[in-house]
């Protein structure tokens, strides 16, 4: 969890009661099977970038959670407990006698499609798409798309996965003068409890473990989830984005989009994060006088968005539009906002009127790092690459000062 000497409130640590040590294992080697989970990103480009939905696990195959991820950008070292990296996957198989153990950093998982069964160190979560589940730093795991007692053919999953190095993990944002209620509210996060099996696996149980990017296999001849009780406040936990308590203005013009802040990872610089997690969930819109959608800008931060289910209200849904399953990366300083058909929507809106947006969820990935892409995430002939996704915005007018102002 944390180191032993820092402060009461920052210390994380959990106790762990298990049938046998972890140490009955064997010799870890490096894993040779060919994945897209990566910890370089070698492409450095500040175009806007969008994607279509990724696709699903191909019928037929046999794809697990960790085989299925796919890394799309990331900065900084996990061998400095420095940087951010964002991945996606899909997958349509259970980790059947594997656990994956991430030394690198803390997961922040955001289901999109299909129920993900978990079982940790720390006991069993479920989490539907709607949901999030953090998985932290050394807490072994495996993830079934399925329940036990169904049948070998599942449904796939996917979804998307941001990855923090730094050593602190998530954490609620502080309210300020929100005061002491509102956005996720602490009672709202759930942990397991304790659940645990002794269970002998004839062919080796295997344990995956990422260990500064690269993956290494180890084997036990007992499930390592045998821990038959644990106290302390290092677990995974999950929310329920529906719970969240979102705040806007009731008069005119915008707050900044912090206040859709789920969790935060901090920085050694107050007030600068290393990673946010942002949801847009529905909610009343209310602002007159305003141009409701988020505006226009340029930032110090680089972004990456996706989409759980239904619409963005800034951009256009569809097919070559911003999709459930698909993404849209806009590094720091790159210009962007509202393409033209949204832009035209608001500007045509009576804001006299409160609207209620409840036609999807949409969610950021906020980071102070200097995102860089991987090769397979920039490759513009993929099935998912929008190469002309900057043309959603070739439709928007240049503002005509009226004679009396000039």
């Amino acid at each position: 969890g944390s180191a032993f000497t820092c402060p009461r409130a920052t210390n994380r640590r959990s106790w762990l009661y298990r049938l046998a040590p972890s140490v009955k294992q064997g010799q870890y080697i490096q894993a040779t099977r060919r994945t897209l989970l990566s910890s370089e990103w070698p492409v450095v480009d500040p175009t806007p970038r969008r994607w279509g939905p990724l696709p699903l696990a191909p019928p037929g195959s046999h794809i697990d959670f960790v085989d299925g991820l796919q890394t799309m950008c990331g900065a900084g070292t996990p061998a400095l407990k420095d940087g951010v990296a964002v991945h996606m996957y899909a997958c349509n198989a259970p980790m059947t006698d594997r656990a994956f153990c991430n030394a690198d950093g803390e997961l922040l998982v955001v289901p999109q499609l299909g129920v993900l069964h978990i079982t940790t160190e720390a006991g069993r979560l479920r989490v539907a798409p709607g949901e999030i589940v953090v998985l932290p730093r050394n807490m072994r795991f495996s993830i079934s798309p399925k329940e036990e007692t169904l049948a070998p053919e599942s449904g796939g999953c996917r979804g998307y996965v941001l990855e923090v190095f730094a050593s602190r993990g998530f954490v609620l944002p502080e309210l300020g003068p929100i005061g002491a209620n509102g956005l996720a509210e602490p009672r709202d996060f759930l942990q397991p409890t304790a659940w645990y099996e002794d269970r002998a696996c004839a062919e080796g149980f295997c344990i995956t473990t990422k260990y500064v990017g690269k993956l290494f296999d180890c084997t036990r001849s007992h499930s390592p989830f045998d821990v038959v009780a644990w106290h302390g406040n290092y677990a995974p936990y999950k929310y329920d984005l529906s719970r969240f308590h979102a705040v806007n203005t009731v008069t005119d013009d915008h707050p900044d989009p912090s206040i859709f802040t789920v969790l935060t990872c901090p920085s050694y610089e107050a007030g600068v994060a290393v990673a946010d997690f942002v949801i847009f969930p529905p909610r009343w819109l209310c602002a007159e006088h305003t141009f409701r959608p988020p505006y226009f800008h340029r930032n110090v931060m680089c972004e990456f968005m996706g989409l759980i289910n239904g619409s963005y209200d800034a951009k256009a849904a569809g097919k070559g539009g911003f999709s459930p399953a698909g993404a849209s990366l806009h590094v720091a300083s790159t210009p962007h906002g509202p393409d033209a058909v949204s832009y035209a929507r608001a500007l045509a809106a009576d804001t006299s009127v409160p609207v209620k947006f409840d036609g999807g969820l949409a969610f950021m990935f906020e980071t102070s790092a200097m995102l860089q892409l991987t090769t397979h995430a920039s490759d513009p002939t993929s099935s998912t690459a929008q190469p002309d996704y900057a043309k959603c915005w070739e439709g928007l007018p240049r503002a005509i000062i009226p004679a009396q102002m000039e």
